[in-house]
C-alpha cells in the first residue's frame, strides 16, 4: 500500500471496547508493530510500508491485545507489541524508530510517539505493581486494571525541560556524555516531584553548568518518546555565573555564536528548534 502522509493523523481511541483485540475486524487498520523500540516496516529503496489488514495473522503474528490510537485519512491505527525475541516475517524488518524519522512522512512523528508510548505502557504493565495479578484494558479510558485488586495503571509521561540560555549573541550549548561524538545540545531534565517547571529549568542549568538564568519564556512542547518524556521547551537570559560543567553529566559546555555552532542535534527535536530559532533571531549576525 501507499503510505499515507500522516498530516490528517487525529489521536484517539481511549474509549475503545476492552475486549477488543483486534483480531476478526470488520475494516483493516494500518498496524504499528512493535518490538521494544523497533517497529515493523516494510523496505523498497528509500520508501517504506506499514501493514494495513484486519488483523495480524498474515504476518504470524498472535496479539494478546491490541490498542486503538487513531485514525488517518479515515483509516484506523493500531499499535500491538510483540515479544523481544520475534523474528520479522519474510519482506519485513523491525528498525529503530527514530532512525526511520528522516524517511517517513513529514506527519509520522505523532503517530510514532504515540505507538511507541502506548506499547511501551502495555508491555511494562502485564501484571499489577501492587499485588501481581495480570491486568486487563478497562472500558472507556486508556487504563489497565489489575484482574484482582483494580488498580489502575496510565500510560506513564515524565516532564522534562529543556531550555535556550542566551547571552547577547551567544547560546549555552553543553556536551552530554551519553550524546555522540562532538554533538552539543542547549541544557535539559526531568522534573521533581513538587517542582515547578520554572524552578525545574533555574535548578538544572545551575547543577549542570552553574549559570544563573532569568527571564524565562515558554517555547513549544514536543512529545519525546524515548520512552516516555513530555519536552517543554523554555528560553531564557543567562543572569550571572561562569560557566562550571558537572562532570557527572556534562563533558563540556560554552558559549557559542552562530558562526562557531558544533555539530547540533536532528531538525525533528524540539532542542534543534530552539537552536533555530537564537540563529534566526538574537543570535543572528548583524
Amino acid at each position: 500500500m501507499s503510505l499515507p502522509s500522516f498530516k490528517s493523523f487525529v489521536a484517539g481511541g481511549e474509549t475503545e471496547a476492552p475486549t477488543d483485540t483486534g483480531h476478526g475486524a470488520a475494516s483493516s487498520a494500518l498496524w504499528f508493530v512493535m518490538r521494544g523500540g523497533e517497529l515493523l516496516v516494510a523496505r523498497s529503496g528509500d520508501s517504506f510500508d506499514l501493514p494495513c489488514a484486519a488483523d495480524l495473522s498474515h504476518l504470524g503474528f498472535g496479539a494478546e491485545r491490541s490498542h486503538l490510537m487513531g485514525h488517518v485519512d479515515g483509516t484506523a491505527c493500531r499499535v500491538a507489541s510483540v515479544p523481544l525475541n520475534s523474528e520479522a516475517p519474510a519482506g519485513w524488518s523491525f528498525e529503530g524508530v527514530r532512525g526511520l524519522f528522516s524517511v517517513f512522512p513529514p506527519g509520522f512523528f505523532p503517530a510514532a510517539a504515540r505507538a511507541l508510548g502506548i506499547a511501551g505502557w502495555d508491555r511494562e504493565h502485564r501484571f499489577c505493581g501492587v499485588c501481581g495479578s495480570p491486568t486487563a484494558l478497562k472500558p472507556g479510558e486508556r487504563a489497565l486494571e489489575c484482574t484482582a485488586c483494580g488498580h489502575l495503571a496510565y500510560p506513564r509521561i515524565s516532564p522534562a525541560v529543556i531550555v535556550a540560555v542566551v547571552r547577547g549573541r551567544q547560546l549555552l550549548l553543553a556536551r552530554a556524555r551519553r550524546f555522540p561524538t562532538g554533538m552539543y545540545s542547549v541544557l535539559a531534565g526531568f522534573v521533581e516531584p513538587g517542582e515547578t517547571l520554572e524552578q525545574c529549568v533555574a535548578r538544572e542549568v545551575r547543577e549542570e553548568t552553574g549559570v544563573e538564568v532569568k527571564n524565562l519564556r515558554y517555547f513549544a512542547s514536543q512529545p519525546w518518546p524515548f520512552p516516555h518524556s513530555l519536552m517543554l521547551a523554555f528560553t531564557a537570559e543567562w543572569a550571572g555565573g561562569e560557566i562550571r560543567p558537572d562532570p557527572s553529566e556534562i563533558a563540556d559546555a560554552g558559549w557559542y555564536t552562530v558562526d562557531t555552532f558544533p555539530r547540533l542535534p536532528d531538525p525533528l527535536s524540539v532542542a534543534r528548534r530552539l537552536i533555530n530559532w537564537f540563529a534566526e533571531g538574537p543570535g543572528r549576525p548583524s
